[in-house]
């Protein structure tokens, strides 16, 4: 069948799929593309079988058809293209001719029967809340999420749909990142689940700063519906540790600083760390922080920053990188750190329901 699409539009969908497309699966199959179109509907899916995104557009034609077509080569004929109006015709044996200006292509494809489908959520049970604060809540907690595959629970991002609002948590067990949300939950909805961290990343890609996003929940399966695209992920089996319980229940002393400051305070001094001394050491002393970094071998770097503090002296050591991460995901002018002594977590809060929980290190 024979379509015809402007550029931008086609080079939109294909680029927001495509990330998702493994480049060593043994599944050829996987390296495409699929494009459907059905009643006036354009649809191109890619997947790795554990994470789908689906991209859809209406188009000017009544007829159906479906393919699949190398996912890397499409879009990079797609993106060479002029900026105009791209004919396509699409034969009965997975064959696409591409015609755009002085230019022409044949592309072979393989068969949209082999193509793994997407799986429904009719029984599913559904959240609804805005694009952006979701959007928001992922990158308030996604960088805390463990990278270690033999502790693959904390592999990804816990959702918590209870007690009429949405909990979000990341640990990799040295620090935990916990962001809440007031939503309306029907008391027969209330779930748990986790979302792989390669998920959230994508998420974070495609969602809008306005619209509403539509959440689907299965025993496994999680799909997250933006309207014009939808993503559809695995979840991660099993049961998220007991996080509140690393989590201090009273603190003996708090301290107020700019944000901005402590931020870029933070990362001079990280640039006198290694990979062998990663480490920081933060002075928090009456109404002044100190940051210093020594390192053998590379040389030593000094801060000091103001803050809000009456208290006694504190001094801690991190990873300089676990307290930027926080500091740089969040917009609130100032934060408030809560400490107990020198080898207790300090937390980190501000001005919305956020949280930022971080062990320090030994060091002699």
């Amino acid at each position: 069948m024979k379509f015809t699409i402007f550029k931008e539009s086609l080079l939109k969908g294909l680029q927001i799929v495509q990330s998702v497309i493994s480049t060593h699966s043994t599944l050829p199959i996987l390296y495409n593309v699929l494009i459907k179109i059905d009643k006036g509907n354009l649809s191109i899916i890619a997947t790795d079988l554990s994470l789908s995104i689906k991209f859809s557009m209406d188009i000017d034609t009544t007829k159906s058809c479906a393919s699949t077509f190398q996912a890397r080569r499409l879009l990079n004929i797609i993106r060479e293209l002029p900026d105009e109006n791209i004919d396509i015709d699409i034969d009965d044996k997975d064959t696409a001719a591409i015609h755009c200006g002085s230019s022409a292509y044949k592309v072979l494809g393989l068969s949209a029967d082999e193509f793994p489908p997407l799986p429904s959520f009719e029984s599913a049970g559904s959240f609804s809340m805005e694009q952006a604060t979701f959007k928001e809540m992922l990158k308030k907690t996604v960088y805390a999420a463990s990278m270690d595959e033999s502790r693959q629970m904390l592999n990804g991002v816990l959702l918590s749909f209870k007690d009429q609002k949405l909990t979000m948590v990341a640990t990799d067990g040295r620090r935990l990142a916990l962001i809440e949300q007031e939503m309306e939950i029907p008391g027969d909805a209330q779930t748990e689940v986790v979302i792989p961290t390669k998920a959230v990343n994508e998420l974070i890609k495609v969602l809008g700063d306005e619209g509403t996003l539509q959440i689907r929940t299965l025993t496994n399966l999680a799909s997250f519906d933006m309207g014009q695209v939808l993503v559809v992920t695995k979840l991660i089996d099993g049961s998220y540790p007991n996080f509140r319980q690393v989590i201090p229940s009273h603190c003996d002393e708090r301290v107020a600083v700019d944000r901005e400051s402590f931020l870029a305070a933070l990362r001079r001094v990280a640039l006198m760390t290694n990979d062998k001394y990663p480490s920081i050491k933060v002075s928090f002393e009456k109404n002044q922080m100190n940051i210093s970094a020594v390192t053998p071998d590379v040389g030593e770097a000094r801060e000091s920053v103001p803050i809000k503090y009456t208290g006694k002296q504190i001094t801690m050591a991190f990873n300089p990188e676990f307290i930027i991460d926080p500091l740089r995901n969040l917009t609130s002018d100032e934060v408030n750190i809560e400490l107990v002594d020198e080898l207790s977590p300090a937390i980190v809060k501000c001005d919305i329901p956020f949280l930022y929980v971080l062990m320090p290190l030994r060091v002699s």
